[in-house]
């Protein structure tokens, strides 16, 4: 089913998606790789404030190459969200609503995800060009000396993504697995 949503992502909005959904937000949302994943947890850990509230964002794990002229980033494709995994927990349970990115999640993250109400997204691989043109402004918030991995805060339209893992455990990876076993 299709379905646009706005960001900040809601609780209603989290608690109605499905793993299968194709959705487009529009809205606020943020860029972090594992650089800026990693100092955030360590900023958190040594008792530090986070440079963004994390209740209710969604955060894109993305690193942009450069923006050609006249446009706010470059291309602006998923990467491996596994990377993430073991600080994805503590930032749900401090609001994280949505994470878009591409691949597989721990059975940590897919418990914490569950517990929080959250989602998570995939963004298609191989086709940053085509996503960036949803992204309508993009600013660095912090870690700026990360380079790509600085923490960003875009403003998209209709930016596309697919459910993988939606807020009652329904995983869409593994649905598909186990569909094709039957076969």
């Amino acid at each position: 089913m299709d379905r646009y949503i706005n960001a900040p992502i809601s609780d209603e909005d989290a608690k109605q998606l499905r793993a299968g959904d194709c959705v487009y937000l529009t809205g606020t949302i943020y860029t972090a790789r594992d650089a800026a994943h990693k100092r955030m947890y360590e900023t958190l850990k040594e008792g530090g404030e986070l440079p963004l509230n994390l209740q209710g964002e969604t955060i894109y794990y993305m690193g942009p190459s450069p923006a050609r002229e006249g446009r706010p980033i470059g291309s602006a494709g998923p990467t491996t969200s596994s990377r993430m995994d073991k600080y994805t927990p503590d930032f749900l349970d401090r609001g994280l609503k949505g994470m878009i990115g591409k691949g597989k999640r721990s059975e940590e993250v897919k418990a914490a995800i569950v517990k929080n109400r959250a989602v998570y997204f995939a963004a298609v691989g191989g086709a940053g060009a085509l996503l960036s043109r949803s992204i309508k402004s993009s600013r660095i918030v912090a870690y700026e000396d990360l380079g790509t991995e600085a923490v960003r805060k875009l403003q998209v339209e209709n930016f596309p993504a697919i459910v993988v893992i939606d807020s009652l455990g329904n995983d869409l990876y593994q649905k598909v697995l186990e569909n094709s076993a039957k076969e």
